[in-house]
This record gives structure tokens, C-alpha cells and sequence, in this order.
């Protein structure tokens, strides 16, 4: 259930309005813009996934609502600050994309350093560290230099010193990365998690299929301009055409849909329409082929077909097959 916002509590976390940013060329011929006129919002309780190719200016736009870049142009309000008044990051909590941390400190060490800097008293300190490591999975870790993490491990320190101080609002930049298949699903397990409890998450990702398991919105861009933006439900309905039909024996004669494989006696079908899908299924009711109906799975618009269509041209996404629902959340 997602939570309920409190009485007289603003619903943006984040306004970002018409930010640019370039910056100087290769030996300073000139200047290359990599935001031209950024608009969002995140709003309070939600997970926003900040989706695009690289170079698209994901992490600039991270930096600037930050504070630790300057915006040529536009506005940034921050919890209802300015990025640069440092009370506006007193409630923050931050993951960078490549952090680099005192590789000679031991996980609990590293941990204890940054709740030092993050203001939480001795006498609670050592416990809320100990229950960070727990939940990213640095149990047995907690007491190895970090020198000797690999990248994956890296990453589960960074998300626990991002998670320090009970932050309201989580800026992750791509947080999966380095991670392996178990490592993810933990990760997208704590980010849920946290919009259970009531905190916002805004975070960058150009691994799709975990940005549409957890988010509640995308913003999509694409060469510094932030081409398609909405909740993900609404982007991801359309009419269903095509299905995907298995069958146990031959199909019978007709057009409208076309064998994919056949294997063991069952047979898989593309199907494209709905007139096509009632001629399929009349068919094989008649029992005309002998066949016997097993399956029928719509294909949904999934978000990488979005992000493909936004991105590359509708053109490139349509010859693409669409991602099977099945799996799917």
C-alpha cells in the first residue's frame, strides 16, 4: 500500500525547472550542452527512475539537484531548498554511480566514520550500523578492509552509508551496477522497502528491467532532454494485439499467425490481431487440425519497447518483437 501523505506536507520532494548545463569542449573550443531544459518533479512516498543511454546526462542531472554542480539556467528546489543551502541535504541520503571511499577502513569502520559526520549519537550509532550492514548483506564482510571488496560489495557499503541517519529522500545513481542477479533482487528488495515506510527514492538506471519491477514513475532522456515522463502503468497500456498462442499438435490452416518453434508435440503461434486470434481459436474448437489449445498469452508494451521507441525511433522499436507478459509483474 502506498503511503498516505500527511496533512500540510508539501507533495514535491524535487522541482526541477528548465535546468541546462553545458560544459567546455576539448581544449576548451567551445562548449557542449548535455541538459537543455530539464522539467520534473518527484513527489513525496514515490520511487522515480531517471531512464537513458549514456552520455544522455543522467548523472549531470543527479550532480545538480545535489548541489555539487551549478545549473547554467532554471531552478532546483530540494525538500523546498536551494541544492545549495546545505540544510537542504540534511535529510538526504546518497549513492554515486562510482564512489570511492578510504579503502584502508573496514566496513564498520567506514560505517562509523560517516555516522560520525551524519550527527547520530554514540550510544545508537554502533547498533544502526550493525543493522545496516545486516540488511545489505555485509554480515560476515563487516570487518574486511575495503581494499579487498569487489565492485558488488562496494556498491552494498555505498547503499548502507546512503541509508545512515534515517534520510527522507534517497538519491541512488545507478544503484545496480557492479551487482549480481541476487545482488539486484536485495537492492530492489530495500528499495521498496523503503517507499513502504514513507521515504522517496529518485534514482538513475539504464537496467530497465528492474526500473519497471519498482517504479512508480520514469522520466526518460535522451540527449539531455527529458523526452517522455508518467506513471509507469499509464505509459505501458495500450491495446493488446499480438499474443503468443501454444497449441498441441498442428495449427490449423489460415492466416494471421505464424509458428514460432515446435517442439515436442506442442506447437508456439504468433498471433497478430484479435480477428486473427477468434479465427485461430474457432479453428481449433472445430477440432478441424486435431489440435489442442495449451496457451494464450497477450504481449504487453514492455518498458524497454517504450524506451527503445523514445530513444532509438519508433521505427527501430516496432521491428522488434514485444516482451512476453509472462514473468512480468
Amino acid at each position: 500500500m502506498r503511503p498516505t501523505h500527511l496533512s500540510g506536507e508539501p507533495d514535491r520532494v524535487l522541482e526541477v525547472r528548465g535546468v541546462e548545463k553545458s560544459f567546455a569542449a576539448h581544449l576548451s573550443l567551445g562548449r557542449t550542452q548535455v541538459l537543455r531544459g530539464i522539467d520534473l518533479d518527484v513527489r513525496r512516498g514515490e520511487i522515480y527512475g531517471l531512464l537513458g543511454p549514456n552520455g544522455a546526462g543522467k548523472t549531470t542531472t543527479l550532480k545538480i539537484v545535489l548541489g555539487l554542480l551549478r545549473a547554467d539556467r532554471g531552478t532546483v528546489r530540494l525538500l523546498g531548498k536551494s541544492p545549495a543551502d546545505p540544510a537542504s541535504r540534511l535529510k538526504l541520503g546518497f549513492l554515486p554511480e562510482n564512489p570511492y571511499f578510504y579503502d584502508y577502513l573496514t566496513a564498520r569502520e567506514f560505517m562509523d566514520f560517516y555516522g560520525r559526520l551524519v550527527g547520530i549519537p554514540a550510544g545508537t550509532r554502533r547498533g544502526a550500523i550493525e543493522a545496516l550492514l545486516d540488511r545489505v548483506g555485509l554480515t560476515a564482510g563487516r570487518d574486511r578492509p575495503l581494499r579487498k571488496f569487489s565492485k558488488g560489495m562496494i556498491q552494498r557499503v555505498g547503499m548502507a552509508q546512503a541509508l545512515l541517519g534515517d534520510p527522507e529522500f534517497i538519491v541512488l545513481d545507478e544503484p545496480m551496477s557492479g551487482l549480481d542477479p541476487i545482488g539486484r533482487r536485495e537492492f530492489r528488495d530495500i528499495i521498496l522497502s523503503l517507499r513502504e515506510a514513507g521515504k522517496t527514492v529518485f534514482f538513475s538506471s539504464h537496467i530497465l528491467q528492474d526500473a519497471e519491477m519498482i517504479c512508480d514513475r520514469v522520466g526518460i532522456l535522451k540527449e539531455g532532454r527529458l523526452v517522455r515522463e508518467g506513471e509507469l502503468a499509464s505509459l505501458l497500456t495500450t491495446p493488446v494485439e499480438t499474443f503468443e498462442v501454444t497449441l498441441e499438435g498442428d495449427p490449423p490452416a489460415g492466416g494471421g499467425w505464424t509458428p514460432i518453434q515446435s517442439r515436442g508435440g506442442e506447437t508456439l503461434l504468433r498471433v497478430e490481431g484479435r480477428d486473427s486470434l477468434d479465427r485461430l481459436l474457432r479453428g481449433v474448437a472445430t477440432g478441424s487440425a486435431g489440435a489442442r489449445l495449451l496457451a494464450v498469452i497477450p504481449l504487453r508494451r514492455s518498458l524497454e519497447d517504450l524506451f527503445l521507441s523514445e530513444v532509438k525511433g519508433a521505427g527501430e522499436a516496432e521491428s522488434r518483437p514485444l516482451a512476453s507478459a509472462a514473468g512480468r509483474r
